[in-house]
């Protein structure tokens, strides 16, 4: 069990600050999909791909002091910074998390907007589809977000240059 909060105080300690519960939900869920060591359970939600186990994982961590969440008041919501507190990384010390190639992919994800990771990871939720079916599933499912066809190709870009990024990586260990 504390394994699994070690490899996401490990996010966090390569990310430095994760700005939005959204945008950790997507990061967490395209890394799981890259094959990283994840284990949380993800279902389709709102916004897509949603784990309320990495939620409440989250809030365990914040609650034992090992992240630091601050709330900032943005128009009419309320929108979470994550970084990790000194115990956090004293307790991470006390782990061997072995994922070497997450560092980089997740500084990558972490400077893109929540907007388009909310399309990538939605785009890896229905990866067992063909592209076309892909493409009707986010314009139906994300119809408020207004993605256009050459946002959905981005998304596919970018998956695509995560992948080589951790196969790249990973050959070269």
């Amino acid at each position: 069990m504390l394994q699994d909060h070690a490899k996401l105080m490990k996010v966090f300690s390569y990310a430095g600050e994760i700005v939005g519960r959204k945008k950790l939900q997507k990061m967490v869920y395209i890394a799981k999909k890259l094959q990283f060591p994840f284990h949380e359970k993800y279902n389709f939600h709102f916004f897509g791909p949603y784990s309320e186990e990495l939620t409440l994982r989250v809030e365990e961590l914040e609650n034992n002091g090992f992240l630091s969440e601050q709330k900032e008041k943005k128009g009419g919501y309320v929108q979470y910074r994550y970084t990790l507190s000194e115990e956090g990384e004293q307790f991470l010390s006390h782990f061997e998390v072995d994922m070497p190639h997450l560092e980089s992919c997740v500084k990558n994800m972490n400077e893109q907007s929540s907007r388009f990771l909310e399309l990538v990871s939605t785009v890896l939720y229905f990866d067992d589809l063909p592209k076309d079916q892909v493409k009707e599933k986010v314009f139906t499912l994300k119809a408020k977000q207004r993605y256009t066809d050459e946002e959905v190709e981005q998304a596919y870009q970018y998956i695509d240059s995560l992948r080589e990024q951790t196969i790249t990586m990973a050959r070269s260990v």
